[in-house]
């Protein structure tokens, strides 16, 4: 963690026996002033999350907004206001937003089929960009993304926000760092959750428009993955469909293809081997992953009740029989930085580009890692399809991706 992430404990700050404290006596209340300033383009669900983190977090200021609807913009604005006191500029066009020479930053939080268009006018500012997961719908757009961030005066930061749930944040430490469970031999990862939620338009219902549920959803845990297994996808095979969701849902006269469950199963180049199973027709939100290796096995999940609980529950089990000490302990983020959004993954998604900024290296998602997280949903996508597996040798040459990868 960054010197500058010192903890305010927000607890007592918020509290009512603490409101007589003046600003000149504020230490461990204190805000630092903010050293950036960025731009949101896109202000539905996720842009006003990360509007909301930024400001609690303090290190980068919001100084402006940009969305083609009018509605998503007021809401923001209106919620904005609630927990800031700085003036928020309200940007007429794209052009506007990306050249305003008060931002030093911006975040692309728009709807995935938007992302290439939008990265492209972004890129043009030269400025430090995050740009929010799946980079892009299609593998040639997210191949051009990629050409263009290698060549790029700023940095570009992909919003594969999943690398900060503190269940994987400590499976990653344990298995990677520690290598608690020896060298990794397969990997197993599980999400069941709701449908997708409503949309703007709806885009999300569609797979032209999402790049389909493998791609829109399921690149957050193909990239963690990739983490584990620290290799390159070489075969996937995977098989999905619509059972539940949507059957009878059309917008604008066009009916929805969105996919709600999945199986696939990637070996990789170093012989690790993983599967993930999706399901989006579940009551509540549950997420496991399985990383066994040659000393034992590790286990993070994490269950969100949204209609019970306020807060997710999370454990990290490491399993060493024989040769070594095995636990079972609760993890989790302090209250409020796990309601601030994806149950803390924001928070520290923005610590790490605060300090990419301030010029420190960060673990945080490059273009090429997002790059690879649509290769392997792309070809479960096709093997869904086709119902066979999918070679990623010839995948790749395909899809003209076999020069830079």
């Amino acid at each position: 963690m960054s010197s500058s992430n010192k903890p305010r404990l927000r607890f007592f700050e918020r509290s009512s026996g603490q409101r007589h404290i003046a600003e000149e006596d504020r230490y461990i209340y204190a805000r630092q002033a903010p050293r950036h300033r960025v731009n949101v383009i896109g202000t539905g669900t996720i842009g006003q999350e990360h509007m909301y983190v930024a400001h609690m977090i303090g290190r980068v200021a919001i100084n402006g907004i940009f969305d083609t609807s009018a509605h998503s913009l007021s809401v923001a604005s209106e919620r904005f206001a609630r927990y800031a006191k700085t003036e928020l500029a309200r940007h007429e066009t794209l052009e506007a937003a990306v050249n305003d020479p008060a931002a030093d930053a911006l975040m692309i939080c728009t709807p995935n089929y938007t992302h290439i268009d939008v990265f492209e006018a972004a890129a043009k500012s030269g400025k430090p960009i995050f740009l929010e997961k799946p980079m892009a719908t299609t593998l040639a757009d997210a191949k051009r993304i990629v050409e263009i961030a290698n060549d790029y005066p700023g940095f570009v930061q992909v919003g594969l926000q999943y690398r900060y749930k503190a269940p994987y944040v400590e499976a990653r430490y344990e298995s990677l760092d520690r290598r608690t469970i020896g060298d990794i031999k397969t990997i197993s990862m599980s999400e069941y959750r709701p449908p997708f939620l409503d949309k703007v338009g709806q885009w999300n219902k569609f797979n032209e428009f999402s790049g389909g549920t493998l791609v829109e959803k399921c690149c957050h845990y193909f990239d963690l993955m990739s983490l584990f297994a620290g290799a390159a996808p070489e075969r996937v095979y995977a098989s999905g469909g619509r059972a539940v969701n949507f059957a009878d849902f059309e917008h604008g006269g066009r009916a929805s293809d969105i996919d709600d469950h999945a199986f696939v199963i990637i070996d990789y180049d170093n012989g690790v081997r993983a599967s993930f199973t999706l399901n989006m027709f579940a009551p509540v939100f549950c997420e496991e992953l399985i990383v066994s290796g040659a000393r034992g096995r590790l286990r993070a999940s994490e269950r969100f009740d949204f209609q019970n609980d306020d807060v997710s529950r999370s454990r990290l089990q490491i399993e060493l029989g024989e040769d070594d000490a095995s636990r079972d302990v609760e993890v989790r983020y302090t209250k409020e930085i796990e309601q601030s959004g994806h149950h803390g993954a924001t928070f520290f998604e923005h610590v790490a580009f605060a300090d990419r900024l301030d010029g420190e290296d960060t673990d945080a998602a490059t273009p090429m890692q997002g790059l690879w997280s649509i290769v392997i949903a792309s070809a479960a996508q096709a093997s869904v399809a086709s119902g066979e597996p999918i070679d990623i040798a010839t995948f790749l040459s395909d899809n003209k991706l076999d020069d830079i990868l």
